[in-house]
């Protein structure tokens, strides 16, 4: 499957931003879908995923409660509403796509990747 993230942008600290994750190739309801961000000198860090049938979440600690993920099969596409935006938010944001519902917050059990769009958050 081929992943485009997109929907970055700037952003003052407390707004909003909504990212997209279009997907195209093998059937995308066959995927659990997840977001990862890197920020500069940092590893990429989980900051939520969601499965199939979009019923079932999980969030990092850090966005729970500003962020939430969700997805529409029939679009083929993949979004991560972020409110509330700080500057420690700052990053590239990744979208992925694991065939299996294990260890979904690994980077490394991810099969494929977007190639990133990039966040910033002005204080």
């Amino acid at each position: 499957v081929q992943l485009q993230a997109s929907g970055g942008g700037l952003v003052q600290a407390g707004g909003s931003l909504r990212l997209s994750c279009a997907a195209s190739g093998r059937t995308f309801s066959n995927y659990a879908m997840g977001w990862f961000r890197q920020a500069p000198g940092k590893e990429r860090e989980f900051v939520a995923y969601i499965l199939w049938s979009g019923d079932s979440t999980y969030y990092a600690d850090s966005v729970k409660g500003r962020f939430t993920i969700s997805r529409d099969n029939a679009k083929k596409t993949l979004y991560l509403q972020m409110n509330s935006l700080k500057p420690e938010d700052t990053a590239v944001y990744y979208c992925a796509a694991r065939a299996r519902s294990r260890n979904l917050m690994d980077p490394t059990s991810y099969d494929y990747w977007g190639q990133g769009t990039l966040v910033t958050v002005s204080s």
